[in-house]
């Protein structure tokens, strides 16, 4: 029997990775801060106000995320 395609399976993304992290069109990995969540009447405002929006990864952090959790 002779086989079409021996390509290798793809590999799935870290289902937790997809709905935390996005990746940029320069490939940069864009991500929400924490702490936004719940019990924001105790926090300072201005750290509410810096964490608004989202951020972008440090790159020695990034190429983790890249390498480990989304294959895609």
């Amino acid at each position: 029997m002779r086989q079409k395609d021996a390509k290798m399976p793809k590999l799935k993304s870290k289902s937790s990775a997809k709905k935390r992290f996005r990746l940029t069109a320069k490939g940069k990995v864009r991500f929400y801060s924490a702490r936004l969540r719940h019990n924001t009447a105790r926090r300072p405002q201005k750290m509410k106000r810096q964490n608004r929006g989202s951020q972008l990864m440090a790159a020695a952090d990034a190429k983790v995320v890249r390498r480990n959790y989304l294959h895609s």
